[in-house]
């Protein structure tokens, strides 16, 4: 369990070969690519060394950014005993063998830098009982995530914690780590410039990855073979991505989308969600966003455009490909040609801001109920009117604290589906006009 970075390593020729990625692991902060906001000079990592003190800190970033070797690393340049364990292999006892080791060791002067994998995979219990250890000063907590930390840890683990952010390389990121690899070979790889920057795109942002990729090219390389990208996606049997998902072409085209859809463009719509389709989008992620897509665009225009984007994800959830991307398709057409309405969005947007800025006001006393005879001397429930026994069920009374005054969030003429309505009727009868249709 324990990992000693020191430590002697098993020879190639006993052990066989060791993979790339492992070899050409950095040995310093200053070797460690594409994460210079954490490891340069003005890093938040360096910042920490020099001051002589680390506090505990969760890494959040995709895979093959560097993580676990930083982690390695920072207990190497501070001097700390470097444990290591995976939320994925590891319960309850050995967790509490590592902290006994730890607070044994911290009776001796030395305090431990506990690395911990996959952190978010450990449930609530398991989370909290680091919190003593981190507390007294026994370990030095480093948790490695993929996931958002807001949503799978506790709130007291990240009040305790410093969450630092791991970014996917970029492609001169990914370019510097093949260098280094043929520095390494003491050969080039044998990929054409095409060709290079086409195995520069399949890792997506995974310095693991390229460098694993790089490895099977020469494998495969005949003597004086060169490959092309054909040659190359032959090769490593992996198709290159049409954009880089999590990465700018990820979000781009998302955009466009949400976009078409938001501007009543079925055509386009259907455009870009053919383009991440193609690109190997994961299909529930695109049914998630056509729902808000209905909950943001739509709104109360049309109700139903929220029922039957749920219907569609639904639908691919029970079909799965390529049967229910049909009812993503049916979805997002929908969506495109309803009539548009964000007025409750914004008018969610203004009373959350109003909650925030007015805090925690008490609600007027007519409208609290007087359950105690000492809340009905305070004045609780005194003046109510019970709508119903109104004339129109309308009794026109004040709802909002008295400091705050009456508020309008909500405004379906000016920000509504009527105005949305016409804008979308001249719309269409223009278009039709121009294609010369009746």
């Amino acid at each position: 369990m324990s990992n000693d970075l020191f430590s002697p390593r098993i020879p190639d020729d006993v052990a066989g070969r060791r993979p790339m990625a492992d070899r050409l692991r950095p040995t310093s902060l200053s070797e460690v690519t594409g994460q210079s906001h954490l490891t340069g000079e003005d890093g938040a990592l360096r910042r920490m060394i020099e001051s002589g003190t680390l506090g505990s800190m969760i890494f959040w970033g995709p895979p093959g950014t560097g993580k676990t070797t930083v982690a390695r690393l920072l207990s190497g340049e501070t001097g700390l005993a470097f444990e290591q364990i995976s939320a994925i292999f590891s319960g309850v006892a050995d967790l509490k063998k590592v902290f006994e080791t730890a607070r044994l060791r911290r009776m001796d002067g030395r305090q431990t830098l506990l690395f911990v994998d996959e952190i978010h995979r450990f449930n609530r219990a398991q989370q909290d009982s680091f919190l003593p250890v981190m507390e007294d000063g026994t370990v030095i907590l480093v948790g490695a995530t993929t996931e958002n930390p807001s949503f799978e840890l506790n709130a007291a683990l990240l009040s305790r914690a410093r969450v630092l952010t791991f970014r996917a390389h970029d492609e001169e990121s990914l370019a510097e780590l093949l260098k280094r690899a043929e520095d390494a070979e003491k050969r080039p790889l044998p990929l054409d410039d095409e060709a290079r920057a086409t195995l520069i795109r399949m890792a997506d942002g995974d310095g693991r990855a390229v460098l694993t990729l790089a490895e099977e090219v020469w494998r495969a390389a005949r003597a004086g073979e060169v490959f092309d990208t054909a040659g190359l996606t032959e090769i490593v049997q992996r198709r290159a991505p049409v954009y880089d998902k999590g990465q700018d072409g990820h979000y781009n085209l998302i955009s466009a989308l949400h976009k078409a859809v938001r501007g009543s463009d079925p055509d386009a719509a259907l455009y870009y969600l053919a383009r991440m389709f193609d690109a190997g989008e994961d299909p529930l992620y695109l049914g998630r966003r056509l729902v808000r897509m209905a909950i943001e665009d739509i709104g109360l225009a049309d109700p139903q455009a929220l029922v039957i984007c749920n219907a569609a994800k639904d639908a691919y959830d029970y079909l799965g490909s390529p049967e229910g991307e049909l009812a993503l398709a049916n979805a997002c057409v929908y969506l495109a040609t309803a009539p548009k309405s964000n007025a409750v969005y914004t008018a969610f947007s203004s009373a959350m801001r109003a909650a925030k800025e007015n805090g925690s006001l008490l609600p007027p006393k007519h409208i609290l109920n007087a359950p105690t005879k000492l809340m009905k001397q305070e004045g609780y429930s005194q003046g109510y009117r019970y709508d119903h026994d109104e004339p129109d069920a309308f009794s026109g009374q004040n709802y909002f604290p008295e400091k705050m005054g009456r508020q309008t969030f909500y405004d379906p003429v000016e920000r509504g589906f009527e105005r949305e309505i016409r804008k979308r009727l001249e719309w269409w009868s223009k278009l039709r006009k121009e294609r010369g249709e009746p």
